[in-house]
């Protein structure tokens, strides 16, 4: 159980979600104190399992036909570890939430409120944003972004114009993170009756929506404060990437999960860089 709980919490992605958290306190802070450990404790594993195993217990269906399930993409949860899977959830997530809240003010809860609702409103039964095209990379978005804002938040951090450049460059990528990851799934979600921006419009449009989305995210880092104009450069390889898909076909869409692998380690790449140039800001502001 243990090892479909950890595939399912999808172990790639876990630094995805923390590191924007933990950096954004951390430079708003500039101290390691209970609050940065727990938070990304917190980010790093709970968060992870509550929203990719709602998404696996929700996503059975789906993914019976999904020959990329099964491994580090994706657990094929069987039905009689749906349980025990929403459960685990809920006991990981609701001990670090209540500390969360304790030390934070209204403005931290309502942040975090609105990052924990995406992450169960993406899957759920009865919410499903990931079956309303457009919204569901919108959503999946905020699954990542919300933790650096709420990591600022709870840090009270100043919101300067540069900032926000930042803040709304990451939130380009995840859409075009999220539009790019639907297209390898189009035949499995058709078959399983869900929608999706890639079934709704396709894969070659939805892969062209994902390469102007990273180009747009790296227009506005140049926008940003030094030196982070420099990360626009770290937007090119995810475009040129997804890029050579650019004419793909629906009846071809699962070879885009080649590309969708890339990306996985391309994130590790882009982490280290952005570390770097994170590191360089601290060092001068």
């Amino acid at each position: 159980m243990l090892r479909t709980l950890f595939v399912s919490s999808r172990p790639l992605s876990w630094i995805n979600t923390a590191f924007p958290f933990a950096a954004a306190y951390f430079l708003a802070t500039r101290e390691i104190d209970l609050t940065l450990v727990l938070g990304t404790l917190y980010f790093l594993v709970p968060y992870n399992l509550a929203m990719y195993g709602i998404n696996d217990v929700f996503d059975y269906e789906s993914d019976l036909r999904n020959p990329r399930k099964g491994g580090v993409e994706g657990a094929l949860l069987a039905p009689s570890m749906h349980r025990p899977t929403l459960i685990s959830a809920a006991v990981t997530n609701i001990p670090f939430l209540a500390y969360l809240v304790v030390v934070g003010s209204p403005l931290s809860w309502l942040v975090l409120a609105i990052s924990v609702f995406a992450v169960i409103a993406y899957s759920a039964k009865g919410l499903r944003l990931k079956e309303r095209p457009f919204i569901d990379s919108l959503t999946s978005s905020t699954h990542f972004v919300s933790p650096a804002i709420y990591g600022l938040v709870l840090a009270g951090a100043a919101f300067t114009p540069q900032l926000w450049m930042v803040l709304a460059a990451f939130f380009l990528w995840g859409i075009g993170s999220h539009a790019f990851g639907a297209v390898q799934d189009v035949i499995a979600d058709r078959e399983a009756h869900i929608a999706s921006i890639a079934t709704v419009i396709g894969a070659r449009a939805t892969v062209r929506v994902s390469v102007i989305a990273y180009l747009l995210a790296g227009v506005l880092l140049l926008f940003s404060e030094w030196p982070g104009p420099l990360a626009a450069v770290l937007a090119l390889p995810y475009a040129i990437s997804c890029g050579m898909y650019w004419n793909i076909t629906d009846d071809d869409a699962e070879s885009a999960n080649r590309g969708w692998k890339r990306f996985l380690w391309l994130n590790f790449v882009t982490g280290f860089l952005v570390t770097m140039l994170l590191i360089w800001w601290a060092l001068i502001a």
